[in-house]
């Protein structure tokens, strides 16, 4: 290994990451053409309903039993933040706010005391395919914040700043900044009881569009921090004198500036980076806590309250076909794009 790589290894599912961070999803499924309830106008025979995350067809139904998506469940104790690249997602929880997102969009969730949500993928295309690619990135809350108030806050697409360059041969990186900055170029603002609204702990979440034989170095950061790159489109990349194939991650020191070169294939990359809480981690499926007696008292909570009810007409509630980008927030405050 070259001095400023600390490991290559392939992706699996979810994807590993590192402190302060949890975990990584990424679905990437081709939903056909929708039906009259925007589920797929395709058999669901031999699907494994309610449970299926088995690839069929070149897609997958999770925890729907229609629609394709994840009806209602709690979190505590962590943030979710949903990177939806294409296709749309039909947000609904236990505060009463909802929303539809996608195409670029990114929602950033604060689960805090707790909170219900569904996340439905509903197919509103009934002549043409659905494709849906999506990131869900869990990102840990520090002690402090475990049982905040629930919040979510949606960084539309039209939002979130790029950082654009050409190298010397003329060939374009884009780098989309959900979290962090590149430069002068800074990302809306976190969620205000998140690990990221620190500024000192270098939290970052950009997406990398890279062109074939694009060259692109990437700045430092400061020692400690934990910094890691996934690629999940492409060909491969070099880093420190290093071949990186499709679909694995590589764990950089932070302190280096290292420099990235794309191969044959335009590139796509993930990364994630921040200062690590460096507090215990307890875990047991929606709940992140600091130790299993806290975990069973948010078991209890949730099975006494249910985090609120469910104010929705069904677990996999979506929204009506035509409703086109919004966003209704607990407080009654509502934005459409």
């Amino acid at each position: 290994m070259g001095n400023s790589i600390i490991s290559i290894k392939p992706l699996e599912f979810p994807w590993k990451t590192s402190d302060p961070f949890l975990f990584c999803v990424h679905h990437a499924d081709f939903y056909p053409k929708g039906n009259d309830h925007m589920g797929p106008d395709a058999s669901l025979a031999g699907r494994n309903i309610g449970n299926d995350f088995t690839i069929k067809d070149g897609w997958r139904m999770y925890h729907g039993s229609k629609v394709p998506g994840f009806p209602a469940h709690p979190h505590r104790g962590f943030e979710t933040v949903t990177i939806v690249t294409k296709g749309m997602v039909d947000h609904s929880d236990s505060l009463g706010a909802a929303g539809r997102f996608g195409n670029g969009d990114v929602q950033w969730m604060t689960a805090g005391k707790g909170v219900q949500h569904s996340e439905m993928f509903p197919l509103l295309n009934r002549k043409q395919d659905n494709p849906l690619e999506l990131f869900q990135i869990w990102l840990n809350l520090p002690k402090k914040n475990k049982l905040v108030e629930p919040h979510f806050a949606m960084l539309w697409d039209e939002s979130i700043p790029q950082h654009k360059v050409v190298d010397e041969k003329g060939k374009k990186t884009s780098v989309k900044i959900i979290a962090g900055h590149l430069g002068s170029v800074k990302a809306p603002e976190p969620a205000p009881n998140s690990w990221a609204n620190d500024k000192t702990n270098e939290v970052a979440i950009w997406i990398l569009k890279m062109e074939e034989g694009a060259s692109f170095k990437l700045p430092k950061a400061s020692a400690g921090i934990n910094r890691t790159l996934y690629l999940y489109e492409g060909e491969n990349i070099r880093m420190d004198g290093q071949s990186v194939t499709n679909y694995h991650s590589v764990v950089v020191k932070p302190d280096d500036e290292i420099e990235i070169e794309n191969g044959a294939r335009p590139a796509s990359i993930l990364l994630l980076q921040g200062k690590p809480i460096g507090e215990p981690v307890a875990q047991y499926g929606p709940f992140v806590m600091n130790t299993q007696p806290e975990i069973q008292e948010a078991m209890q909570e949730y099975q006494q309250t249910e985090f609120g009810g469910w104010p929705w007409g069904s677990h996999d509630h979506v929204h009506p076909r035509e409703r086109g980008r919004f966003a209704i927030h607990a407080d009654g405050t509502e934005e459409l794009k």
